[in-house]
C-alpha cells in the first residue's frame, strides 16, 4: 500500500467517532494514535511524530484551532480539521492558522482516507530544491527551508504558501490556470475550489508584494488564473545589454 504504516493522530472527544476512523484507516494500511483533548493531542504531536493529524475543532479543554495553533509553533505536520458547522469562517480559520485541509461531519469514509492521502501525497511531492532563486534586489526565495527574504528580511513560509509558491516560481511568466493550480499544490479533486486558491494567493501577496492590493510578483489573468511575473527573461535582457 502506498502509504502503509503512515501514523495519524486522530484527536476527538468522542470515542465512537475515534472508533469509527481507526477502523477505516487501519483498514486502509495506516496505524493510528487516539487523542480526547486538546493538550494530550499536543504531547502526543511532540513524543509520537506523526505524520498526519485529524483535529476535531470541538474539544472539551482548548478547542481545535488553539490546538493547532499550538501545533504550529513547533511543527509542520499536516493537519485535517473536522468541524460539525461547515461554516466558512470557521474553515477560512482553520487554513489561516495553517490547517492543510478540513472536513465537515458527518464524512464518508472514502472521503476522510483520501482527503488524508492526497494531504500526504502533496507533502511528499513538495521537494525542496538546493538553490535560492533571487527574483530581484528586494525579493529572495530559498526553497530549501521554506523561506522568503523580502527586502532582507525572513519570513517563513506555511507548507501550503510554500507549495503554491514554488509551482508559481518554477513556472515563471507563464499562465497556470486556477485548475492547474489546485490539481498541483492540493490535489486533482480541489480542482474547481478556486476560492481556496484565492484565499493562498492572498497570504502569498501579504507576505512577498510591497503592496499587497497592486502585486508585481504573482499577478491575476482574469477568469484563468495567476502568471509570477518572469524575472528570468529581465535577468537576461540586462545581462545581454551590459555585454553591447
Amino acid at each position: 500500500m502506498e502509504f502503509k504504516n503512515k501514523l495519524i493522530l486522530v484527536v476527538d472527544d468522542e470515542p465512537h467517532m475515534v472508533r469509527f476512523v481507526r477502523m477505516n484507516l487501519e483498514l486502509e494500511g495506516f496505524r493510528v494514535t487516539e487523542a480526547y483533548s486538546g493538550l494530550e493531542a499536543i504531547e502526543k504531536v511532540r513524543k509520537e511524530l506523526p505524520d498526519l493529524v485529524v483535529l476535531d475543532v470541538m474539544l472539551p479543554d482548548l478547542d481545535g484551532f488553539e490546538v493547532l495553533r499550538y501545533i504550529r509553533k513547533s511543527s509542520n505536520v499536516p493537519v485535517i480539521m473536522l468541524t460539525i458547522r461547515g461554516e466558512e469562517e470557521d474553515k477560512i480559520r482553520g487554513l489561516e492558522l495553517g490547517a492543510d485541509d478540513y472536513i465537515t461531519k458527518p464524512f464518508s469514509p472514502r472521503e476522510l482516507v483520501s482527503r488524508i492521502k492526497a494531504v500526504l501525497r502533496r507533502v511528499s511531492a513538495a521537494t525542496p530544491v538546493d538553490e535560492i532563486v533571487v527574483v530581484d534586489e528586494d525579493l529572495s526565495i530559498d526553497f530549501r527551508n521554506r523561506e522568503v527574504i523580502v527586502r532582507g528580511k525572513r519570513i517563513k513560509l506555511r507548507p501550503t504558501e510554500y507549495r503554491l509558491l514554488y509551482h508559481l516560481v518554477n513556472n515563471a511568466g507563464w499562465v497556470m490556470t486556477h485548475e492547474m493550480l489546485l490539481s498541483k499544490v492540493w490535489g486533482h479533486e480541489y480542482r474547481d475550489d478556486t476560492h481556496l486558491l484565492r484565499l493562498y494567493i492572498t497570504y502569498l501577496r501579504q507576505k512577498i508584494e510591497p503592496d499587497p492590493s497592486k502585486p508585481k510578483y504573482i499577478l491575476t489573468e482574469r477568469g484563468v488564473g495567476y502568471r509570477f511575473v518572469d524575472f528570468r527573461r529581465k535577468k537576461g535582457s540586462a545581462e545581454s545589454a551590459e555585454q553591447k
